[in-house]
């Protein structure tokens, strides 16, 4: 992997190769696998059974990425509770890449520096030019390190964020840092390889850090601490008093005069909030009234979560709402299936009477004896008051007169409220027929189910992350098609906690290399969607090493790359990203090598994709709303058009032109592709495109009036 996953320099324009010459017509290698060649070979059939189930997989990430960015886009957002996703902005340096001083501002705006380890973690700074902030979640780890660079790196200074999956050891050598720079490693999950990094490693970081005169802050869980490597760099942080917080940041946002009895209700109810995020949150409140903020502060809807679980609910009634965590919104008569199957496992798992040798560990805090099966509608009225509702909506795609019943949490915060208090209360009894539960759920055709079975592994992991890797993700990683794609759903939500992120790329990263190929099918479905969106790099480079690996996997990488592409339609920054990277590493191929003939392939399945939604290609999207792609789609086009490719670069043009005659305002995009086209290629080159071209649109598919003259827009940039 190392060779393949260096950070090319995207700085460079790649050159194109040497052909003088357009190659003569030749069998295009970019299609499908002819699977009449393996009738007669076993292990070929195989292979092609299996990657046809894993188009399968790739069509239901496809349904639902598509809906999730393009719902978030042009659609009403519920982002309460959440931390970011696709539409939303992410927390200040979770993404890797430059982190400028205007949003280190804002997020600084209430900081205050807690004592005493703020000064103990300045002070190591200083001396060593690196630090480990190693404390709970939400205890204001991040803005400690933005906080602590500030200090000895000035006011105004900007900084970097690195990957967490970064390896230590790989930042200490020579080209890896830079100079006079302030560089950050958010939620750090430590080293991937099974070698880990020693305490030699690390202080060859610092000094080379100290050479430079950079600095690196990395904030990571308490677990760090042990981690003898780590143990000299470790400052255990702890969240600010909030009552010192709350008085500090009102100083910053004066309010209007607070009577003295709702301020002492004020004042009891900060002192219990242990995330300063909350604290800022109850005195920018403020702003909105008393009222608005007692009823934030009060959290009604933790305090109803918690009442219900108190009065300890039957099995009848704990069941089903259990059920719904994990397949909130779904159809009610799929759902009253769903709640039945999970009432059949809690009654077998008692009927054996016994704990499986797998988890001999496991104890039971809550009994769950006495099961039934009543489904009966009107009881969701009695059984969760005040946290289920029922509404009526039609599935995707569908028209009003569809729509049906569906049980949804009253918020989207209930349902996370709800799985933690599962978590919190209830043991072995209740989750092992639960997940045997999930895993048959993540086996069923229907994706609706398998999506939210996804969402509510996600809010689970917020809790026992351990417990869904080892008994959950692991498996179904290496499961059949349905398992392996709510597996990397699941990662995609887990990137809606800022602090489950990182975390979800690890594990997805850790199926890459040497664990299968059903794995790293599921790697490649994972780095698509918010996960490939966030760490776009590390996506990139991981799935560009998985084009060069067998067919299967190959093949599903390549798969990826188009859907990165195709969710970074409404991103211009990403999607053109993207086009120089691919466009990047094409040119470093040596030419004829097997190297060129991958990447000659990912780059014809990028220049012939279509949309995710709506119709056309999606390269003649980016040519209409991204400025900037003419260029880069112009170059990746040069490369295949002098290639054996070139039958499917033409056709792929073809559709192109088609898919923009109708847009007047097209001319000027398809007039700089072709100018981008004509500096990377020759005048000999230029004239076989020029009489190809026009041959090609002879074809019924693209012999429609205006697409003829879109091609003499860019052919007359290619003659002049």
């Amino acid at each position: 992997m190392a060779d393949d996953a260096e950070v090319p320099d995207l700085s460079e324009a790649p050159v194109p190769g040497p052909e003088d010459e357009l190659a003569q017509e030749q069998q295009d290698d970019s299609g499908p696998a002819d699977r009449t060649d393996a009738e007669g070979d076993p292990t070929s059939r195989a292979e092609c059974d299996e990657r046809e189930e894993d188009g399968k997989g790739y069509d239901d990430l496809r349904r639902v990425l598509g809906q999730r960015v393009y719902n978030n886009f042009y659609g009403a957002v519920d982002a309460s509770g959440a931390a970011f996703g696709f539409g939303s902005a992410a927390a200040p340096g979770l993404a890797p890449g430059s982190v400028g001083s205007d949003e280190v501002d804002r997020a600084l705006r209430y900081y205050l520096p807690p004592q005493p380890c703020f000064h103990e973690a300045l002070d190591k700074l200083r001396s060593e030019h690196l630090v480990v902030l190693a404390g709970p979640d939400s205890s204001g780890r991040g803005a400690g390190a933005f906080a602590l660079l500030r200090e000895v790196r000035g006011e105004r200074t900007g900084l970097r964020s690195l990957s967490p999956a970064n390896s230590l050891a790989e930042l200490a050598t020579a080209s890896a840092l830079k100079a006079d720079q302030a560089y950050v490693i958010l939620d750090y999950v430590g080293e991937m390889n099974v070698d880990a990094v020693q305490a030699f490693e690390i202080r060859r970081l610092s000094e080379e850090l100290r050479r430079k005169g950079s600095y690196l802050v990395i904030t990571a869980p308490e677990a760090t601490r042990r981690r003898l490597a780590l143990q000299d760099h470790c400052v255990p942080w702890q969240a600010p008093d909030p009552l010192e917080l709350f008085d500090h940041a009102r100083q910053l946002a004066p309010s209007a005069d607070i009577p003295p009895d709702v301020l002492a209700e004020l004042l009891e109810r900060v002192a219990d909030l242990r995330r300063p995020a909350d604290v800022v949150d109850a005195v920018t409140g403020l702003a909105d009234g008393l009222d608005t903020a007692l009823k934030m502060l009060r959290d009604n809807e933790k305090e109803l979560v918690r009442n219900w679980f108190r009065e300890e609910p039957s099995a009848g009634d704990l069941l089903p709402l259990a059920a719904l965590a994990f397949l909130e919104g779904i159809p009610e008569r799929n759902f009253e299936k769903a709640s039945v199957l999970l009432g059949i496992h809690v009654r077998d798992w008692e009927q054996t009477g016994e704990i499986p040798a797998a988890e001999p560990d496991a104890t039971a805090t809550t009994a769950l004896r006495g099961v039934t099966f009543e489904q009966t509608r009107a009881r969701w009225k009695e059984r969760a008051t005040g946290l289920v509702c029922t509404e009526r909506r039609p599935g995707p795609g569908q028209d009003t007169s569809r729509s049906e019943r569906r049980l949804v949490f009253a918020t989207s915060r209930i349902r996370a409220l709800v799985i933690g208090e599962l978590h919190d209360l209830y043991g072995y009894e209740l989750w092992y027929p639960l997940r045997q539960w999930l895993s048959q759920l993540s086996r069923l055709p229907d994706l609706d189910i398998r999506t939210e079975v996804a969402r509510g592994v996600a809010l689970y992991a917020r809790h026992a992350l351990a417990e869904v890797d080892e008994n959950l993700l692991q498996v179904w990683a290496d499961g059949l098609a349905g398992q392996r794609v709510t597996t990397a759903l699941t990662l995609q939500f887990m990137c809606d906690d800022e602090h489950l992120a990182p975390q979800a790329l690890n594990l997805a990263l850790s199926w890459a290399d040497n664990r299968g190929p059903a794995r790293a099918v599921t790697t490649a479905m994972a780095l698509t969607g918010t996960l490939g969106s966030l760490y776009r790099l590390e996506a990139l480079n991981w799935l560009w090493f998985l084009t060069n690996r067998g067919e299967r996997m190959a093949s599903a990488a390549r798969r990826s790359l188009v859907l990165l592409l195709q969710t970074a339609e409404q991103e211009p920054a990403r999607a053109l990203f993207t086009l120089r990277y691919v466009r990047t590493r094409v040119a470093d191929t040596a030419q004829r090598s097997k190297a060129r003939s991958l990447a000659l392939r990912t780059t014809v399945q990028l220049l012939a994709a279509e949309r995710l939604e709506g119709p056309g290609t999606l390269a003649a999207a980016l040519l209409r709303d991204t400025p900037g792609s003419a260029r880069h789609l112009g170059l990746l086009w040069v490369s295949v058009l002098l290639s054996v490719c070139r039958r499917g670069a033409v056709r792929a043009l073809c559709q192109t032109l088609a898919a923009l005659r109708d847009d007047p305002s097209a001319a000027d995009a398809v007039r700089a592709l072709g100018e981008a086209m004509r500096d990377g290629m020759t005048p000999r080159q230029w004239q076989a495109l020029g009489n190809d071209l026009p041959n090609a649109l002879r074809h019924p598919d693209y012999a429609i009036p205006g697409t003829r003259q879109l091609a003499q827009v860019l052919l007359g940039s290619l003659r002049s």
